[in-house]
């Protein structure tokens, strides 16, 4: 167990590897599971402001979805979800020609259209934060459907932390990183890393 600040961080997250593989699982993560992605309280208005910008990435199935259910709906385990569609896929997901299931709020980020990338839960997969009153536990979800990525990640010798930088920073900061990748790698941590 590493702990940063009142954050409490398994060890596989830096033991493990895991690099994305897309053409291997095509998306399964966005189609598979009993509900939706979690999302933060501040994610909500979020949602609803760029509506009307990613609206034209969707598929029409995921746009009647939302216009029914609303921008999110409720899990009894995890909060605030994104709809899904048919029990299934997320009602903010594509499908590319090669049947790859991707992101239409990611992809209007990459054209510009937002400046929102996607929910921070989907950024940091696969992994998941529990929030308890006096601490958030930072674990690795293993998950069947994710075998390639675990596969790529060994090939690569990519440990789940480094992969997900860019996730782990956008949702605790350049700080926290570093003090991660200290601990990770072995360095002696100064007081002021932490």
């Amino acid at each position: 167990m590493i702990v940063i600040d009142d954050k409490y961080i398994s060890d596989e997250v830096v033991e493990k590897n895991f690099v994305c593989n897309l053409t291997a699982c095509k998306g399964a993560c966005c189609v598979a599971g009993d509900c939706g992605a979690p999302l933060e309280e501040a994610e909500l208005p979020i949602l609803k402001k760029i509506y009307p910008k990613i609206k034209p990435y969707l598929r029409e199935a995921g746009i009647a979805e939302i216009e029914q259910t609303g921008f999110h709906t409720w899990d009894d385990e995890h909060g605030h979800v994104t709809p899904i569609v048919n029990g299934a896929i997320c009602a903010y997901a594509t499908i590319d020609d090669n049947g790859v299931v991707g992101c239409g709020i990611e992809k209007a980020y990459k054209d510009g259209v937002i400046d929102y990338k996607k929910p921070i839960s989907c950024h940091l997969y696969p992994i998941r934060v529990t929030k308890y009153e006096s601490f958030e536990a930072v674990n690795y979800d293993k998950w069947s459907i994710c075998k390639p990525a675990c596969k790529l990640g060994n090939q690569l010798q990519v440990p789940v932390y480094r992969f997900l930088e860019e996730a782990i920073t956008r949702k605790y900061g350049a700080e926290f990183y570093a003090a991660l990748d200290k601990i990770a790698t072995g360095q002696h941590l100064e007081e002021e890393d932490i």
